[in-house]
């Protein structure tokens, strides 16, 4: 009977060890994607956020052997389209969505209901320098003079931008912060439109243009705009200006676009999405898309980026307080 009973015991341990081998472990990684990945584009076709998600497109489906497909969901900054996402995607790894600096800004100028504490941070992307230019027959030669003015006089410089609350006015609330002017007395003239924007530059009606360096790129090189400064920590290879940094103001503000993915994943859901998005950035078609929209690598992904967006989020908040566009 003790024979019997130890043989039995003996199965019983056997077969509990296969089977606790056989079994994941707590924690492992989980297969993804395993159907079609959507990604989001929460502006209208043709603009930053919809261009970086149909060059993401091609390459995340070389990369997975699955299907991507993009859409766009327009309005408000991309509050709109934030709001459907939190909304529709929970616990969905194959739902990803775009955005950047400009919904950081809007969702507080829109008072949104939702916000990016709300969505899964997977990976910074790439980043566009502002830049700063004054018509070809402007008296400023460079941005200390620029500056030298506005601080003696903060509201006969006028400085024409995007949108209230977009990159183009923080960048300018941010210069002022610097030089000690009262961010109250910013005579910042908002434009609907990049080409609304040139032509009041063009035209004189502002002082200065801020915007990002693409938008001015064509008139520089024409000779109908002078480039001040660029918006980024060290000089750009192939454009011929300093950083505001070097012109003597402590600011530093790339435009960064970035990918969410969905509200509620598990930890081992975002590390799967994160490695997939690493691979696409890794890839040669990826670093080709880069060069070919004259993008900015400026990737950071997971715990890097979450913290990163962290930061940010807290420095833009200060800012458009400062500049009285939230309380």
């Amino acid at each position: 009977m003790n024979r019997k009973l130890n043989v039995f015991l003996s199965l019983a341990l056997a077969l509990a060890f296969v089977l606790a081998a056989c079994a994941p472990a707590a924690g492992s990684a989980v297969t993804y994607p395993t159907e079609t990945i959507n990604i989001m584009a929460p502006a209208s076709p043709g603009g930053g956020w919809d261009g970086t998600a149909r060059a993401m497109q091609p390459v995340i489906a070389s990369v997975t052997g699955q299907t991507v497909q993009v859409y766009n969901v327009s309005g408000a900054g991309g509050t709109v389209g934030l709001a459907q996402f939190v909304s529709e995607a929970k616990g969905n790894p194959h739902e990803l969505m775009v955005g950047g600096l400009v919904m950081v800004g809007a969702i507080q100028t829109n008072k949104s209901p939702v916000n990016l504490t709300q969505v899964t941070p997977i990976a910074l992307l790439t980043a566009e320098a502002e830049a700063i230019v004054v018509p070809a027959d402007s008296k400023y030669e460079t941005l200390q003079q620029l500056v030298d003015d506005f601080k003696a006089d903060p509201t006969a410089i006028s400085w024409g931008g995007g949108s209230a609350g977009g990159t183009d006015h923080i960048l300018v609330g941010l210069i002022a912060k610097e030089v000690g002017v009262d961010p109250d007395k910013i005579n910042y003239i908002a434009h609907s439109g990049g080409g609304e924007a040139v032509a009041a530059i063009l035209s004189g009606a502002v002082t200065a243009g801020v915007s990002g360096l693409s938008e001015f790129t064509d008139q520089v090189e024409a000779g109908t705009m002078r480039l001040l400064a660029v918006s980024s920590e060290e000089r750009l290879a192939g454009v011929d200006a300093p950083t505001i940094k070097e012109a003597g103001v402590n600011v530093a503000l790339m435009n960064w676009r970035a990918v969410f993915g969905a509200p509620d994943l598990t930890t081992e859901q975002r590390d799967a999405v994160v490695a997939v998005i690493e691979k696409m950035h890794d890839s040669p078609e990826w670093q080709q898309a880069l060069e070919t929209n004259g993008w900015s690598d400026f990737f950071k992904s997971g715990d890097e980026f979450d913290a990163f967006l962290t930061a940010e989020i807290t420095r833009i908040e200060g800012v458009l307080r400062d500049i009285g566009l939230i309380e």
